[in-house]
């Protein structure tokens, strides 16, 4: 009995890591030549597309992947890629606002304000994305996050109908981020099993013209 135990176990944790190992190689082969290191050589699209993510670590420290996204929202804008910023992030809670925080920060590296538009609602990545094109009516977009994420975030707009490339800030060692490595695995499969479910975000909303 526990020889059969052991053996389903351990087929069923092959499997998991084929499906784990597919998922991301499709993600990868998909989004390549979509993302891109240097800001001279990237393509100029009207909107840049920040997703949010927390400001602080749970020790309360500056988390870097904020940090390196924000300056490479600006190095997009000053080099005249972008000409609007969308900042898409979470706004679950009273005291916990994304959009809001990023905002602050852009305008102190020298953003102008009236250049940046917000949406609360990027829940996840898949809302960001989404609410890009249909609320936003965004037909292009660069995305401005590490690589790892612009990859599946590219992936899924192009199951939605949104071109879009990746301007890639800033990464971490593999020893420094691997629990963020660890996470974009699993959030890979997660982007097909929203797929196969028809996931919808969590809110649509008015529309809202950028310009």
């Amino acid at each position: 009995m526990l020889k059969t135990i052991l053996k389903i176990s351990g087929a069923l944790l092959i499997a998991l890591l084929l499906v784990i190992i597919c998922c991301n190689a499709i993600i990868t082969s998909t989004t390549e030549d979509k993302t891109f290191f240097d800001v001279q050589q990237i393509p100029t699209n009207r909107v840049g597309l920040i997703l949010g993510t927390s400001s602080r670590l749970t020790d309360g420290s500056p988390n870097p992947y904020y940090t390196h996204r924000i300056n490479a929202t600006v190095a997009l804008y000053q080099a005249n890629k972008i000409k609007f910023v969308l900042v898409s992030g979470d706004n679950g809670t009273i005291y916990y606002n994304e959009p809001d925080t990023i905002k602050k920060d852009l305008i102190k590296a020298g953003i102008p304000e009236k250049v940046i538009f917000l949406d609360y609602a990027g829940f996840r990545t898949l809302d960001s994305m989404v609410r890009a094109k249909f609320i936003f009516g965004l037909e292009k977009v660069t995305v401005i996050s590490q690589q790892f994420h612009n990859e599946r975030a590219i992936y899924i707009a192009q199951q939605k109908g949104l071109d879009a490339i990746g301007f890639n800030a800033k990464d971490l060692s593999t020893s420094q981020g691997i629990k963020v490595q660890v996470r974009e695995y699993l959030a890979r499969v997660k982007v097909f099993i929203d797929a196969l479910l028809n996931t919808q975000p969590k809110f649509y909303g008015e529309p809202i013209e950028i310009k």
